[in-house]
């Protein structure tokens, strides 16, 4: 019987044994050290099943490769009996010995456009956004219920102008006897320091800027080094001093040193936000084009729900769609001291509601704005005259 004739059992036998066991044994050693996830690449490739454990996948590998290394025996006989040379051996891919993270495999099917060329299959389409919000005009909104008799009893209880906004806040720390164009760069300055800082430290600050020489000129002329070291003691100070750096070169240049001349300019220099620019426009130009909110002004009207925001950019335009101009200049350093009453000198604010025109109303006011009542006026000797102003 000739040799390509014979069974592929009878093959096996007078396969080379050394080359049959060589692929045998590499594979063996390669196929242990890989992952069942690799295991499993290698069993998709030859079509077969991938379920079982490790050892299993490995032993239907090792199958597939005997009868794979048998076939290419048969192939190599009957073509050396056919004259043909067909000794080389097929190579198997595999992957890395390294364990590595399964990965998926994703096919993608190429479609085809108008003119038969083949494009790539484009991702699934994101959800479609949300119309974009139609901006609130100011004088739109029905302002809420009772809100002028608040604003009035606030008035009341700020009447003594003695919150820490009130001497160390950007209106009352500028030097105002070195003329019009040093005062407003001085406006500008408190306002940048006074983001994420408390007004004390803030005014410590500004007074050694002052002793220093806080005007345009100086600043830009100072390095960013001694002046960071200046202002070492406000929050975010090293973007700070790069953002007064970047501020008075602009003046300088672009406005022959003096600071732009309104709110939406003002928001065009490095760390000035709509905050900032609506307070210092106030202040120095004697405009009110917005109301300028910060997070506890945010905080507070949520609390009393005259608005129902998620940031203070947010508060400020439902403030400005019902709230009257007039009350837009002054609504900010109202309200800023009157929140810093609240939450940092409750004993002398205790006292003031107690004094106040109507004690039980103020009293469940600072209550909404999350002053404990109870706690603050056993810890300083005011419970008596709580209950009773409560009753």
């Amino acid at each position: 019987m000739p040799p390509f004739t014979r069974s592929v059992s009878s093959l096996h036998s007078s396969l080379d044994e050394d080359g049959r066991s060589a692929i045998l044994a590499t594979d063996s050693v390669a196929w242990s050290s890989m992952t069942v996830a690799q295991l499993k690449e290698h069993l998709k490739e030859r079509n077969l099943p991938v379920s079982g454990v490790k050892a299993v996948l490995i032993d239907r590998l090792q199958a597939a490769t005997t009868t794979t290394a048998s076939k290419h025996f048969v192939d190599v006989q009957e073509g050396k009996a056919k004259g043909k040379d067909s000794t080389k051996v097929p190579t198997t891919k595999r992957l890395s010995t390294k364990s590595k993270p399964a990965t998926k495999t994703v096919t993608k099917t190429p479609t085809k456009t108008k003119r038969g060329s083949p494009t790539k299959t484009k991702s699934p389409s994101k959800s479609p956004r949300s119309p974009k919000r139609e901006k609130i005009v100011p004088g739109s909104l029905d302002p809420p219920p009772n809100w002028e008799r608040i604003y009035s009893l606030v008035e009341e209880l700020r009447s003594d102008r003695s919150a820490p906004v009130d001497t160390d806040g950007g209106e009352a720390l500028p030097e105002k006897h070195l003329g019009e164009k040093v005062y407003r760069f001085q406006v500008l300055t408190a306002l940048m320091l006074s983001s994420q800082t408390k007004d004390a430290v803030v005014g410590e600050t500004m007074r050694i800027l002052q002793r220093h020489g806080l005007t345009v000129e100086n600043i830009h002329q100072t390095d960013h080094e001694t002046l960071n070291g200046l202002i070492k003691k406000v929050g975010f100070h090293n973007n700070k001093t790069k953002f007064m750096k970047q501020a008075a070169e602009i003046i300088l240049t672009e406005y022959n040193g003096d600071i732009p001349p309104n709110a939406d300019q003002l928001m065009k220099l490095p760390g000035v936000g709509p905050k900032m620019a609506y307070i210092v426009e106030n202040i120095v130009f004697d405009k009110a084009s917005g109301i300028g909110v910060d997070t506890h002004m945010h905080r507070m009207f949520n609390d009393l729900s005259w608005v129902t925001s998620k940031s203070p950019e947010g508060t400020r335009e439902q403030l400005e769609g019902w709230l009257p101009r007039n009350k837009w200049s002054e609504i900010n350093y109202l309200w800023v001291g009157f929140g810093q009453e609240v939450q940092q000198q409750q004993e002398k604010m205790l006292r003031k509601c107690l004094d106040c025109s109507s004690p039980s109303e103020a009293l469940n006011l600072v209550k909404k704005l999350r002053l404990d009542v109870k706690k603050e006026a056993k810890k300083f000797g005011l419970e008596d005259d709580v209950k009773k102003a409560l009753r």
